[in-house]
């Protein structure tokens, strides 16, 4: 029985220490730690932060204005000649003489090339004799026809004398128009021999020489292009249609062509649209007119192609980099007292940065740079202007020197 006792009274007081060392000893600090984590003003572990206005979004913003925008339509086009003319012989025979360089510019009509002519100068000695000789036939024919008729009057001849005599001159007469026709093409035989230019241009290379032998219709003398005007081949777009043919009717609407490195802008006028549409791409076949007395346009060159095709009065423009494309379209963000609001636009053309759209008004402020910071009602400030220290530090980063400061200018003066 005293055993027992003792153990229960063991287990108490084990039992009583346990609780003493789990309750009373954690919980002093407890309340100790929160007036010092006042003091410090250090936040609770676990406490969330109080109510308060978020930071503003720093933003710049550009005016929409009205004006007038020309809707230009750009393209890629190639440098192509007016007219090109592969020059060949239309006889066959052999060359005889050369009478231009190649590269050389000539002027419609300038002898090109001589060949050699003397078989139809034979044939054209031959039927002026021919022609010659019936002529004199003729003469005789009429003198003839004379006397049958004054014999008949003095009825010394039938009238059959006189009927043959008459067909004997109308027969000669007939001859002498055949000679005169084959004179005619002698002629034209002997101006097939000299090789003139059919245009005014440029010409190409020359592959013969004196002494080779060209064929009629086959051999290629030489290439002649005119260069002056010269056109400019590029597409129209099918959407565009409609605004070339416009142009076009008006007495061509004003094309410029710029070439690639600097090498200059020219205007023209749109001179043709073609009449069928390619399937494959879409596009329509056009030509523009320039004029080119320095040559600068040259055949085969690619050139940038702009046409303003109409002009949109009175549109309301925007910077393009303002236009946000949203999954519910395009959209704007527009300062209202300080708060962005997003306002849906619609494009209704963009160019060299610029977009003329509706669903934005004359005079609102879209913000431009830190749109994408922007959320529907957040507040906005606008970016200050840059401070001149900044643009002195951008300065001799360009490697303007800046002048040090007096003080720093006597201690170097110092010995």
């Amino acid at each position: 029985m005293t055993t027992t006792v003792r153990i229960l009274s063991t287990v108490l007081a084990c039992c009583t220490l346990a609780l003493s060392a789990c309750g009373g000893p954690s919980d002093a600090p407890s309340a100790s730690a929160a007036p010092e984590a006042s003091k410090t003003g250090a936040k609770p572990a676990g406490g969330g932060s109080g109510p308060g206005a978020a930071a503003p979004v720093t933003i710049t913003s550009a005016l929409a204005v009205a004006r007038d925008m020309p809707v230009v339509l750009k393209a890629t086009g190639t440098v192509v000649p007016s007219s090109s003319v592969d020059v060949k012989a239309q006889v066959t025979s052999v060359v005889t003489r050369v009478h231009v360089r190649e590269g050389q510019f000539v002027k419609a009509g300038e002898l090109l090339f001589t060949l050699d002519a003397r078989a139809e100068e034979a044939n054209a000695a031959k039927a002026r004799a021919q022609l010659a000789k019936n002529q004199v036939a003729l003469a005789d024919a009429q003198r003839q026809l004379a006397r049958a008729s004054q014999l008949l009057d003095q009825k010394f001849v039938s009238q059959g004398a006189v009927d043959s005599a008459q067909a004997l001159v109308d027969g000669l007469q007939a001859a002498l128009a055949v000679d005169g026709a084959a004179i005619d093409a002698v002629r034209v035989a002997l101006s097939n021999a000299r090789i003139v230019a059919p245009l005014t241009g440029r010409v190409g290379q020359v592959p013969v020489a004196v002494g080779n032998a060209v064929q009629a219709n086959v051999t290629t003398l030489v290439t002649v292009t005119q260069l002056d005007p010269i056109d400019v081949a590029f597409s129209l777009p099918q959407r565009n249609l409609s605004d070339g043919l416009a142009a076009l009717n008006n007495g061509g609407g004003a094309v410029s062509a710029t070439l690639a490195d600097g090498g200059g802008r020219f205007t023209g006028r749109l001179r043709f649209v073609d009449s069928l549409v390619d399937a494959g791409s879409g596009t329509v076949k056009a030509k523009a007119v320039f004029d080119n007395k320095d040559s600068q346009l040259w055949p085969g060159a690619f050139v940038e192609v702009a046409q303003v095709v109409r002009v949109i009065q009175g549109a309301v423009v925007v910077p393009q980099a303002a236009i946000i494309q949203s999954a519910r379209g395009a959209m704007v963000y527009v300062v209202e007292d300080g708060k962005a609001s997003a306002r849906a636009v619609q494009t209704l053309y963009a160019q060299d940065g610029e977009a003329a759209v509706s669903g934005v008004n004359v005079g609102d402020a879209v913000i431009v740079d830190g749109r994408q910071n922007v959320r529907p009602g957040s507040m906005v400030v606008e970016r200050a202007s840059e401070p001149q220290s900044a643009v002195s530090a951008e300065g001799q980063e360009r490697g303007k020197p800046l002048q040090p400061p007096a003080s720093e200018a006597a201690a170097a003066g110092k010995p």
